[in-house]
């Protein structure tokens, strides 16, 4: 189990790294800056830095713990990547299947590739949305079998006007942070956090990002938000 500063997940779990970029809110990936990082380092998983690359050794590690908990798959990469065999995105889910004390979290950038298929009970799956021009992608969310459904707003680079959230089962925001970090403003927050109190959907403010994001924090008119499904 990998820790990690992701306030909406307990673990992390990368049986995929690497990824390239597919919209706006790829251009300052944390996850391409640690990759190289790493293999700067020597690190033998990130020997094609963040090139694509699948890794059969790990699959079965979440089997080995025994406590249930959150999982967050593919933080390092995207499990939806064209470069990911179907055969080797199925042992993913098989391994989810069978490590059914624990929940999943599996989210992507390429919403086309999620099909109109049922994932198993304990897998929620998610996109990301980073402005208007991304909403698109709910849509091919709403059309999987997921029991959980969810969309990360994150970063969240511009207004996203009106949504329907009909058959979503949560939402999260956040700010870019890091070098170069983008702005986000609190009115874009504001309007993603009423509509989702208006359609009774879960909604979590992870951050509001920036260069020090610990110093700017994550409280939104004066509350922290960490609502998640069957915890409000």
């Amino acid at each position: 189990m990998k820790k990690h500063k992701i306030a909406w997940t307990e673990a992390t779990w990368n049986p995929v790294t690497g990824c390239s970029k597919v919209s706006p809110g790829c251009e300052h990936c944390y996850a391409e800056r640690m990759a190289l990082r790493l293999k700067a380092m020597g690190q033998e998983k990130y020997r094609n830095g963040f090139g694509v690359t699948e890794h059969e050794d790990v699959l079965e590690v979440p089997l080995r713990w025994k406590k249930g908990r959150m999982v967050f798959v593919c933080s390092m990469s995207d499990l939806f990547h064209e470069e990911v065999s179907e055969g080797f995105r199925e042992e993913v889910f098989r391994v989810i299947c069978k490590a059914d004390q624990h929940t999943f979290q599996v989210l992507t950038k390429r919403a086309w590739e999620l099909g109109e298929v049922w994932y198993p009970v304990n897998a929620w799956m998610g996109v990301s949305v980073e402005n208007a021009k991304c909403v698109y992608r709910i849509d091919f969310l709403r059309r999987t079998g997921s029991v959980v459904r969810f969309v990360s707003f994150e970063p969240l680079l511009g207004p996203v006007g009106k949504l329907d959230l009909k058959n979503i089962g949560w939402v999260i925001v956040g700010g870019e942070s890091g070098p170069g970090a983008r702005e986000m403003k609190a009115e874009w927050v504001r309007d993603i956090r009423d509509q989702c109190v208006e359609a009774d959907v879960p909604f979590f403010f992870k951050q509001w990002g920036g260069v020090n994001k610990k110093k700017a924090g994550r409280i939104l008119d004066g509350r922290v938000w960490d609502q998640m499904p069957g915890r409000r």
